[in-house]
């Protein structure tokens, strides 16, 4: 078994505490990669400027924003950012409060921001890592129903069917006999070279279609089943289109679906309709630790998803040079995210070269959106459903309306314009960040209440001089 030190000398951030060992880590893990990217990046911004203007585009960053159809993408996504910051802001007030009990409240400026290095996260954008120091009643377990799946003699197939049979309930497509045959739901004896990761694949034929996982009898797997097939379910609804159409009109759409879905898998409700539940009990201590872990992984990662691809789109326009670059990046993440760095940095670094998806050039916006998305995906089909109440407790299997509704708008494909397919659905043609904040209400009543006298928010700039 490792020790405690050489776990956070490996990497490790998740299980370690130790304030100095931990801000070593961060800060050797950025002089290790951000610095050999730097002299790379502004090259990379040169030719891929070059390279996109040739197919009619102003600069990368518009061709990044040019599948989210609108005169502002910008501005659109900072109005997200605007509607769910009333509750991230109670959550950071919250979180630091814990931290500093922990750290004491000398490592923590009056500046109200927190640590960078100290949320468990090389980027401190997933805090769920550190979920056992914030859940709000953590003598009580969370839901991990593993144990019930072995003793009711579950097997990998069986999570598999459970899933499929979920998705026929709502009167979407059964499984057609390609995915049972040519799929992979448990690792290959056979092959140790196999590579284990869990995804799916559509021969785009609107029969066969497969899913990869190397899944074991767990709940958790349970949980991953059911969103793999919804992002296969929305490949069999669009089959009959072109071609080229044969796909989601938003880059967003197909995993606020999976997430939505999950909502609903994960309720007490459901899994009691399915046996694994011997019964659903109204309790609201357990209610507010699941919405604390939603939340530690949802709402935390919120406004780094929109400042990242902001700084990106500033760097493709010009507006933020190569001698600015890391000095804007922490002006961001100190104005929106509420955190700064914990040591001295300048324009030698390049600390956006840590966040893997700004160095292998992927949309940190794509999952922004799709976290906005999935509640309101959710509010829709619990409305179609019928369902009145809180939606944090909405159970939406077994709607046939639901499958008829939904069905309309997977169905389109790419045929539509993105605002026209979630018209279809949600009755809107906007995003709309309301039934987040609805289905977190619960929370957020808790957060105010413990944060009491506790600072709420931060103030705009860094509270050192250090970038």
């Amino acid at each position: 078994m490792k020790s405690e030190s050489s776990k956070v000398k490996t990497g490790d951030m998740k299980s370690y505490r130790a304030y100095q060992e931990l801000l070593k880590v961060w800060k050797d893990y950025r002089d290790a990669i951000g610095k050999k990217l730097k002299a790379l990046y502004p090259e990379f911004v040169e030719l891929g400027n070059e390279a996109i203007r040739i197919s009619g585009y102003e600069d990368m960053g518009a061709y990044m924003l040019a599948p989210y159809v609108s005169d502002n993408p910008v501005d659109e996504m900072y109005t997200l950012y605007k509607g769910i910051r009333p509750l991230y802001e109670q959550l950071h007030a919250y979180v630091r409060g814990k931290l500093k009990r922990l750290y004491g409240e000398d490592h923590f400026p009056a500046s109200g921001h927190i640590p960078a290095h100290i949320l468990g996260d090389q980027l401190a954008i997933y805090w769920n890592y550190l979920e056992n120091e914030f859940i709000p009643y953590p003598s009580l377990t969370t839901l991990d129903l593993t144990d019930e799946m072995v003793k009711q003699n579950y097997t990998v197939l069986k999570m598999i069917q459970t899933a499929d049979q979920f998705y026929q309930a709502l009167d979407l497509k059964p499984m057609p006999k390609e995915f049972w045959e040519k799929s992979v739901f448990e690792k290959p004896t056979d092959v140790p070279q196999f590579k284990c990761r869990n995804t799916y694949w559509d021969f785009r034929n609107g029969k066969d279609v497969r899913m990869q996982m190397c899944a074991t009898v767990k709940f958790s797997d349970l949980l991953t089943a059911h969103k793999l097939m919804a992002y296969i379910q929305y490949t069999l609804q669009f089959a009959d289109q072109p071609f080229v159409l044969q796909d989601d009109p938003n880059p967003s759409f197909e995993m606020a679906l999976g997430e939505a879905m999950l909502l609903s898998v994960n309720s007490p409700h459901y899994l009691h309709s399915i046996g694994l539940l011997k019964e659903v009990i109204d309790n609201k201590e357990l209610e507010l630790n699941s919405l604390m872990t939603l939340a530690l992984k949802i709402i935390s990662f919120l406004p780094f998803g929109y400042l990242a691809d902001k700084w990106r789109y500033q760097v493709f326009q010009g507006e933020t040079t190569q001698d600015k670059y890391n000095k804007e990046w922490w002006n961001l993440r100190c104005q929106y995210q509420g955190i700064y760095p914990p040591a001295q940095r300048s324009s030698d670094d390049f600390d956006p070269g840590a966040a893997p998806w700004i160095s292998s050039h992927a949309s940190y916006l794509k999952v922004f959106v799709s976290y906005i998305l999935q509640f309101q995906f959710y509010k829709a089909l619990c409305d179609i459903s019928g369902y009145e109440g809180p939606l944090h407790k909405c159970e939406i299997s077994k709607s046939n309306a639901i499958g008829k509704k939904l069905s309309k708008m997977l169905k389109l494909g790419a045929s539509k314009p993105w605002p026209e397919a979630l018209e279809i659905l949600t009755g809107k043609k906007a995003y709309d960040a309301q039934p987040l904040m609805d289905y977190f209400k619960p929370l957020m009543e808790f957060l105010k209440k413990e944060n009491g006298k506790e600072k709420v928010g931060w103030e705009t700039n860094c509270p050192l001089n250090n970038n």
